[in-house]
């Protein structure tokens, strides 16, 4: 059987939705203009790491289980927007930095990359929006006699291709330019993150009591 159409739909329609502006985007774009290159780099890892999570309960069919469940879907929400809240709340207390930004993300204020890793992780993990778009796509876009090492294929391209496209966004924030103009306007810009993050905590909340 040829299953280079089915893959294709699948890869189409990832790539669209990770190129599409959300909590991940958002805290990569953070960790660039806040860290550098070596911190945004580990923090895409981990959003990479972190599709492999949806592609795995997707596997098992507990992506079935969990969108037929109201009760532990609401809980998966509540937990998300709470650890947005919580980027969110940290991304406001930033602070005016002076001092010159280091290019390569050595820094002693950067956090360590396994910290960088399990930030980008959680992000996406805990993002429900993530979780739904691959609880809807397996079932529309892949047929239920695609093997599951095909399946599984699939899934390793996602999170490899997520991993290339943030790190892609990683490489372009840590421009020297771009973070040049960020040591002039860092601390605004984290705060504006800050609330974008909190945005997103609040809609997640929202929609859950509707």
């Amino acid at each position: 059987m040829n299953y280079l159409p089915e893959f294709l739909t699948v890869a189409v329609a990832h790539a669209l939705a990770v190129a599409s502006p959300g909590p991940d985007f958002a805290i990569v774009l953070r960790q660039s203009l806040a860290h550098g290159r070596r911190t945004a780099l580990w923090t895409s890892l981990g959003i990479g790491c972190g599709i492999s999570v949806h592609i795995v309960y997707c596997l098992l069919g507990l992506g079935f289980l969990l969108k037929n469940s109201p009760t532990g879907l609401l809980v998966f929400k509540y937990l998300g927007a709470a650890y947005l809240a919580c980027v969110g709340l940290q991304a406001l207390r930033s602070r005016l930095r002076t001092s010159d930004l280091d290019l390569a993300g050595d820094g002693a204020s950067a956090p360590a990359a396994r910290a960088a890793w399990t930030t980008g992780f959680l992000v996406n993990v805990l993002n429900p929006k993530a979780a739904l778009f691959f609880i809807a796509l397996f079932p529309l876009a892949v047929s239920p006699a695609t093997p599951k090492f095909i399946q599984a294929g699939y899934g390793v391209w996602m999170a490899f291709a997520t991993t290339v496209w943030f790190s892609f966004v990683s490489v372009v924030f840590t421009q020297e330019d771009v973070r040049r103009r960020f040591l002039r306007h860092g601390h605004w810009i984290n705060r504006a993150l800050g609330i974008v993050f909190l945005g997103f905590a609040g809609s997640l909340t929202f929609a859950s009591l509707h």
